[in-house]
């Protein structure tokens, strides 16, 4: 089973995370943001990856914190589930309609990170999310999975179905990414390492 459980213990967060690469999509998401668990969710029922996320923040400050640190120890579970990635398809992609919007997602489990986005999002607050915390979110993730991510989001009008229809392809994009392709024995690169 590809599995890993991170924990990070700061003075402004305590995270633990749990991912099943191999999962159904099962989801356990607890981290005080409403909205963030709800995007978390899109990439575990759309990945297929069962997570579990338990966060305490400083949220009397704000959410800057709990998002950002989830991200790394998300990142950072990533990683270790994936391990020395031979055999996958290393290359994932996924264009996700949400009513009026539409976002494409890339993932390369290259071990180099790199975040490239464009969106542009109609509000910047969701509820009270500020969108903002989107970008750390991602951030925090590519650089210690070490996956390079490009974000589009190519059209949309509604802040919420921008958002979420990144989310659900950033996880249809991971599954295809971590899959298995039988006739990859090797690392799926010409270095022989990743």
């Amino acid at each position: 089973m590809r599995t890993a459980s991170i924990n990070r213990d700061t003075l402004e967060t305590q995270i633990t995370v749990e991912i099943n690469l191999d999962g159904t999509g099962a989801s356990e998401l607890d981290t005080g943001v409403p909205f963030f668990d709800h995007m978390l969710d899109q990439i575990a029922r759309h990945g297929l990856i069962d997570l579990k996320v338990k966060a305490v923040g400083d949220l009397q400050i704000d959410a800057h914190h709990t998002v950002e640190d989830t991200g790394i120890v998300l990142g950072e579970a990533l990683r270790e589930a994936i391990g020395d990635k031979k055999g996958l398809t290393r290359y994932g992609h996924f264009y996700a309609p949400l009513d009026e919007a539409l976002s494409r997602v890339v993932v390369d489990l290259s071990g180099r990170p790199g975040l490239y986005t464009d969106v542009t999002y109609t509000r910047a607050r969701i509820g009270d999310f500020d969108v903002d915390l989107l970008q750390e979110f991602f951030q925090a993730l590519v650089n210690h999975a070490r996956i390079t991510l490009h974000i589009d989001n190519l059209k949309g009008k509604n802040a919420h179905h921008q958002a979420e229809s990144i989310f659900k392809a950033l996880g249809r994009a991971l599954r295809m990414a971590v899959s298995h392709d039988p006739r990859q024995s090797g690392t799926p690169s010409t270095k022989g390492a990743l």
